[in-house]
């Protein structure tokens, strides 16, 4: 694989829904060849490994899902899109089958904190 097959993703790494506490990753990833759970092992490293991830580190995160795409619509909420459409759970499926392109913006968060947060969405300050 050479630089050509790679593609830009930032992946926002969420630790907490309501106190919007997220960090951005930008990666290049062969949207052609990776699966999703390549993608979130390669995150997973990033964490442990860069030190401005180090309070995130405490976090189990176990989910994807499309944020936005390039030139397509953004969600009002500014940490997550609440919409149920856009979850990667396939772990097995390639990126580009399941709809990742170049600039898309994917959320890595904690499946069940998003739940309780889409149940009761009240921002703490």
């Amino acid at each position: 694989m050479n630089s050509s097959d790679k593609v830009l993703i930032t992946v926002r790494i969420i630790k907490s829904f309501e106190y919007r506490t997220c960090r951005n990753m930008v990666i290049p990833v062969d949207i052609k060849t990776s699966t999703i759970d390549q993608l979130k092992q390669q995150c997973q490293e990033l964490i442990n490994s860069d030190s401005k991830f180090k309070p995130f580190r405490t976090v189990k995160f176990d989910t994807l899902k499309i944020y936005t795409q390039a030139f397509g619509n953004k969600t009002q909420n500014l940490i997550i899109n609440l919409e149920d459409a856009g979850f990667l759970e396939d772990g097995d499926a390639i990126l580009q089958d399941v709809g990742v392109i170049s600039e898309t913006e994917l959320s890595l968060f904690n499946r069940e904190a998003y739940d309780a947060f889409k149940k009761n969405p009240e921002i703490k300050w």
